[in-house]
């Protein structure tokens, strides 16, 4: 009996940390880290972009990749910019690089890449980009140096951080359905409120009409 109630309370214990692992797995609410390779064309600029709320850390690398040519690898320009236009990175005349920051605002924060001109006009690269932000981005192995813990501390200290990622994640949601519900609230009520001044407007202006027609045709003794 008491075995039993020893194994159920371990269960209990471990069923949030299963969920939590089953949230991280299956589920788009997480920052996480992303790589991905883009194109960059011989002439233009190639961007990406993610919507990031406020206070939240951001890491990213980039690197050219030409496996054809190592010797001679072409060099790019990156820019990263803020929702409202502040250049947060700048870097020109460069094989890789790397920028961090912590969001001062919500929105879409860009980086974008192009091609500098000192090299082939008809050629395209391609770049690898690293972009990690929130909980991925935290060096876990300096704050298990720093505050000396390990093993299964450190994994619950881990997953204490995914926990108020998606707290802080689904607060944000509600106040942007919020922020979304009043707009669409307000919107529908000047739509309304034009509805009726339009159907004023119309009926003032057919009893004009109809007065005006009725005196025309009193004066002309057509009635």
């Amino acid at each position: 009996m008491n075995e039993g109630m020893v194994f159920g309370g371990r269960a209990a214990c471990f069923l949030p940390i299963i969920l939590v692992l089953c949230l991280t797995r299956n589920s788009n609410i997480l920052p996480v880290a992303e790589g991905i390779w883009l194109t960059i064309p011989s002439s233009g600029t190639k961007c990406v972009s993610e919507e990031i709320q406020s206070n939240v850390v951001v890491l990213g690398d980039y690197y050219v990749i030409d496996e054809n040519n190592p010797d001679h690898i072409p060099t790019i320009s990156a820019r990263v910019t803020a929702p409202f236009g502040n250049n947060l990175h700048h870097n020109e005349n460069a094989t890789h690089g790397q920028f961090a920051f912590t969001t001062s605002e919500s929105g879409n924060y860009l980086a974008c890449f192009w091609k500098d001109g000192s090299f082939q006009k008809d050629s395209e690269l391609t770049l690898g980009v690293d972009w990690k932000t929130g909980i991925a981005a935290k060096d876990w192995e300096s704050v298990a140096k720093k505050e000396k813990i390990e093993g299964v501390e450190l994994v619950l200290r881990r997953l204490q951080g995914i926990v108020e990622t998606i707290r802080g994640n689904l607060i944000y949601l509600r106040d942007r359905e919020a922020d979304m519900r009043e707009v669409s609230e307000a919107t529908n009520a000047r739509v309304a409120w034009f509805s009726i001044m339009s159907l004023g407007v119309c009926i003032a202006v057919s009893v004009l009409q109809i007065w005006y027609l009725k005196r025309y045709f009193v004066k002309k003794k057509l009635i």
